[in-house]
């Protein structure tokens, strides 16, 4: 199985699981066994509503879990908003379009690209730090979306000496913030 594959099927599992999801995740188990299966059997035991429930529950009610992988480098600063446009012309360059209610920094946004295209593995790799602090926390939760974010990051080169420390200096102290217009 090829890379583009994986991350394809790695977007559509990372999605919010409505109908569409559901409706997918036959073509995904059979194009992306063995690698997600896992998460897959994790699925086949929860109804519609129990994993919809879930997943609100980790990525969006879990800071730590965030699958907008410039809130762990940039936090919500004006320097993610400069991140969030370097990102958008690299996908301009690139030839692809994002919707307009799409983040450029939203990890299934960022697998579709690296399916797509050959230097979204670099981008990947870029935000490897986030990848493996999102793994962290979804393991932590025993989340079975670890199972994707697992083969995600299995796909990527070795972790570097200093991701690892970015990602744990990260860990330690938070995303960056900003008290800008806040007088003490």
């Amino acid at each position: 199985m090829t890379r583009p594959v994986i991350w394809q099927a790695a977007a559509h599992l990372l999605a919010y699981p409505d109908e569409r999801f559901w409706r997918r995740l036959p073509l995904i188990k059979e194009a992306a066994e063995p690698h997600f299966t896992p998460f897959l059997d994790h699925v086949a035991d929860l109804g519609s509503g129990e994993l919809a429930a879930h997943y609100v529950d980790t990525f969006d009610l879990q800071r730590r879990c965030c699958l907008y992988l410039t809130y762990y480098t940039d936090g919500d600063t004006r320097r993610r908003g400069e991140s969030l446009a370097a990102l958008k012309q690299r996908y301009r360059a690139a030839g692809w379009e994002l919707m307009d209610d799409e983040l450029p920094d939203f990890l299934p946004v960022m697998l579709e690209f690296a399916a797509c295209d050959p230097s979204g593995a670099a981008l990947l790799a870029e935000h490897r730090a986030g990848l493996e602090l999102l793994l962290t926390a979804l393991t932590e939760r025993d989340s079975p979306y670890r199972h994707v974010i697992g083969t995600v990051c299995a796909e990527l080169p070795p972790i570097s000496a200093a991701d690892r420390a970015t990602a744990a200096r990260l860990a330690a102290a938070g995303p960056p913030a900003e008290s800008v217009g806040v007088y003490g």
